[in-house]
């Protein structure tokens, strides 16, 4: 029989709940090479085990913290969340994960299984309903965060122990299609992106047919002088300005085209018009994490009217140099080894202008070689979309079908 199902409180199926220890109690200080798995919040996907973030702690210490143990099958539950991993996230403890046990945020649950399959709890607690009714119950400005107590209230669909078992194996079967399809897209993805950089790379630093005498000074970054060193924080949003759009530079992130996603507020002009430019520049990312990562462009060209917060440095090309190539040519540097600090790695201003930059030298060359790149990056670059568009796509799909599972809308049998 398929639903629709009650909603129950998870309390009253748990045997056990715990979170990991908090505090000095496990820190950084306390990890090893091997011994036993700590489970952290990265580790805990929709409904997947994400084994990639690993950490060991010795086996003597994992004998002092042992009430935080965690073993196959068991439920895991996130306690916190951002934008890309939703608060109350659930998923199984794999199979052969051998003394393990989790962080700070992490819960680990076990239920009654005579009623509530840790199988079937982990598909629940991702659906669409049960994850708006966590956002209702989260706490927490910047993250949202639920304790035990709020995990213990969540609600979710129960079925019978028959139809759990036939809905864990449904998603289970399915999803695996989905994602395995999504992880094909994202080799390809890696692979396009691996392409453009390459093509990028040998097109600034040697030209289009490869064979441009570069010009090596010395010189730290030939070519630039630093506009701003760092601009200072605007925490003001602008809605408009003068009726012009007005891109915000450095932590947001600017699509393919050079154009930016967020804009900012009227009335604060005079608080930001220090640090507003009519001129064509080059803006370079500070953040360390992201630059190390490639998550978002090192240095794209700014043109139009814009101002700049805390995240860039602007640089002004000499000689009226050809900003375009030159945000080519800062993007397809290498500053993994000049990015400073642990915590919230940066891309100093300093180290920024001490690095040593060769590049054709002729004005005609480098607007030959933008033309080149704006023609052949942008075929990647459609590539590129097509396939991210897929696994969005994808992703909305295994959402929706999970929800259809496990609150009845589906009859699974029929789909066997």
């Amino acid at each position: 029989m398929t639903g629709p199902y009650t909603y129950v409180p998870l309390r009253r199926f748990l045997e056990e709940l715990t979170d990991g220890p908090f505090g000095s109690s496990l820190t950084g200080s306390h990890y090893s090479d091997d011994g036993a798995r700590v489970i952290r919040l990265g580790n805990i996907g929709e409904a997947r085990f994400k084994s990639e973030d690993e950490a060991y702690i010795p086996m003597e210490y994992f004998a002092e913290l042992r009430r935080h143990s965690v073993e196959s099958g068991d439920l895991l539950i996130a306690g916190l969340g951002d934008s890309g991993n939703p608060v109350g996230r659930a998923c199984l403890a794999p199979e052969g994960l051998g003394p393990a046990i989790v962080k700070a945020d992490c819960f680990r649950a076990r239920l009654d299984e005579r009623r509530l399959l840790h199988r079937f709890a982990a598909w629940a607690l991702n659906s669409r309903p049960v994850g708006q009714q966590v956002s209702t119950l989260t706490r927490g400005s910047t993250r949202a965060r639920i304790n035990l107590a709020v995990a213990k209230a969540i609600e979710i669909p129960v079925p019978s122990l028959e139809e759990q078992r036939r809905i864990a194996d449904y998603l289970d079967r399915e999803t695996a299609r989905i994602d395995a399809l999504v992880e094909e897209q994202q080799r390809l993805i890696e692979m396009l992106c691996e392409r453009r950089r390459v093509l990028v790379t040998r097109a600034v630093c040697f030209g289009v047919d490869g064979d441009v005498e570069l010009r090596d000074s010395g010189d730290p970054v030939v070519g630039l002088v630093p506009h701003h060193w760092t601009v200072k924080a605007v925490r003001h949003w602008m809605e408009s300005l003068d009726g012009q759009r007005v891109p915000l530079s450095g932590e947001e992130r600017a699509d393919r085209s050079g154009d930016f996603d967020y804009y900012g507020a009227s009335g604060v002009i005079d608080q930001v018009d220090g640090y507003l430019f009519d001129e064509p520049l080059v803006l370079v990312s500070e953040d360390g994490a992201n630059l190390l990562m490639r998550s978002t462009p090192i240095a794209f060209a700014a043109k139009g009217r814009y101002w700049v917060n805390n995240h860039a440095h602007v640089l002004r090309p000499r000689n009226e140099g050809n900003v375009d190539f030159w945000a080519q040519r800062l993007e397809a540097l290498d500053v993994t080894t000049v990015i400073s600090g642990s915590a919230q790695p940066k891309l100093t201003a300093g180290a920024l202008m001490g690095l040593r930059v060769s590049a054709p030298d002729d004005a005609d060359e480098q607007r030959r070689i933008v033309a080149y790149l704006n023609e052949q990056t942008s075929k990647i670059d459609v590539l590129i979309t097509e396939s991210e568009r897929f696994v969005e796509l994808s992703r909305e799909r295994r959402a929706a079908l999970i929800t259809a599972a496990v609150t009845g809308q589906i009859d699974v049998r029929e789909t066997a």
